[in-house]
């Protein structure tokens, strides 16, 4: 159950219950979510709340190149620097109301006071702007996963809110089954798209190309892998085998 939703605990959601009965999270485990990855390059986005949180939030934006406005009376030092360097614009007030998302495609509200969180979501429901009230699932269009980032690779985790304990957990075991040879290989695939793009006819052909690759004999992460143990990249390897399977794929083609 989600940390500010359980019987018994004054009400945080828009159900307004004054004392929680969790109505508000019934079926939250069997909700099907949507999984996508936003680009945030040059994108309003806006942070209600200056603590702990919010800079937490605040610093996954700004990662991601979003135009980060924040709206808070009081900010942690960090928050403030950011905006005297021109990070992010901060607004030194309480929050207004719905002109304040004007232009957002998302909001998060990381505060401790429910009436400006509730008014934060349905300011955004009705803008049909995409939000997030920190540890409020039932004040959520979007959740946030635990997020193993690693190169061009990232794996989202999510419990649906049920357990952020859990996704940590999650988290750091992933880091260390696939780190650093996986995104080494995404970047060395991706190198060879404008080849399989401008040769292979059909995307059937390019899936079958970089399958047999990824899942071939030698395997390129054991490359990747091995070669770091004996102070190498693999990289080289791992070229010769994509070039080789560029070779067999045209002599197919050929014979075609």
């Amino acid at each position: 159950m989600p940390a500010q939703a359980y019987a018994g605990k004054q009400c945080v959601c828009q159900l307004r219950k004054e004392i929680c009965d969790q109505s508000c999270v019934q079926g939250m485990l069997e909700t099907p979510l949507y999984i996508a990855c936003l680009r945030l390059g040059g994108r309003r986005c806006v942070v209600v709340g200056g603590g702990d949180v919010g800079l937490e939030k605040v610093d996954g934006l700004l990662a991601c190149e979003a135009t980060v406005t924040l709206i808070a009376p009081q900010a942690r030092e960090e928050l403030a620097e950011y905006a005297r360097e021109g990070s992010i614009e901060w607004l030194q007030r309480e929050y207004r109301g719905v002109a304040d998302l004007e232009g957002a495609l998302l909001v998060i509200a990381a505060t401790n006071q429910t009436p400006v969180n509730i008014a934060v979501f349905e300011d955004a429901e009705r803008r049909s702007t995409l939000v997030n009230v920190v540890d409020v699932p039932p004040l959520c269009s979007f959740i946030l996963p635990a997020i193993v980032r690693t190169g061009p690779l990232a794996i989202a985790i999510s419990t649906a809110g049920a357990s952020p304990a859990l996704a940590k957990r999650m988290k750091r075991e992933i880091e260390m089954q696939y780190g650093e040879p996986y995104a080494r290989l995404a970047m060395l695939l991706n190198d060879a798209r404008g080849w399989a793009k401008s040769t292979l006819p059909t995307y059937q052909d390019r899936k079958e190309f970089f399958e047999g690759i990824v899942n071939g004999d030698p395997d390129p992460i054991e490359l990747l892998r091995a070669h770091v143990s004996d102070g190498g990249s693999g990289e080289d390897a791992v070229r010769e085998l994509i070039a080789r399977a560029q070779r067999e794929r045209t002599a197919l083609l050929t014979r075609a």
